[in-house]
């Protein structure tokens, strides 16, 4: 059977579409992750797991729940803990009601780092991604967003794991 009669190819008004797409799936990150190296020392992995302690209820997840919050594996995110471990900002222990689950803990010093870093990381999505767009068009890009996210990811574990919501205005990053 000869798929290319088969093929459902793009026209050319999708084609410039999927390209600014995949343009911005490439370069956004690579923009978030230099401004966090610069003004943190932090990668943007590295911010998300941060956040993702910070909302949490006395800045402690499972290292699942975790993985799940910054759509990560387990051997990804372990690796990274390890390395905010190292730096003091990150505390794993062993749940002790399971003791097949492993804790993550934004400590003190974890928490200070991410109450410094926000308001630049906030910045930089606000001028990267929210200037340059209306409302309308805002809020049709969080729409058109939870379309995609819904035929990549119909559980869309990110957002049902509490999703990244540090930016918003009315977050408390010191989670007070």
């Amino acid at each position: 059977m000869d798929h290319a009669d088969e093929t459902r190819w793009l026209s050319n008004d999708e084609r410039d579409v999927w390209l600014t797409l995949v343009g911005v799936m490439i370069k956004l990150p690579a923009a978030l992750d230099a401004q966090l190296q610069r003004d943190a020392g932090l990668s943007h992995f590295e911010y998300m797991v941060l956040a993702g302690l910070s909302e949490a209820p006395s800045g402690t997840r499972r290292m699942s729940d975790l993985a799940g919050f910054t759509e990560s594996g387990l051997p990804r995110l372990s690796q990274v803990v390890g390395r905010l471990e190292k730096r003091g900002w990150v505390s794993r222990s062993t749940d002790p009601s399971d003791g097949r689950i492993t804790l993550a803990t934004l400590t003190d010093e974890g928490r200070q780092k991410i109450v410094r870093t926000a308001p630049g990381h906030v910045e930089a999505v606000r001028n990267l991604v929210f200037d340059p767009l209306t409302k309308a068009q805002s809020r049709q890009l969080g729409s058109i967003g939870k379309r995609i996210m819904g035929a990549i990811d119909p559980a869309d574990r990110c957002l049902r794991s509490g999703g990244p919501t540090s930016w918003a205005r009315d977050a408390d990053p010191a989670g007070s």
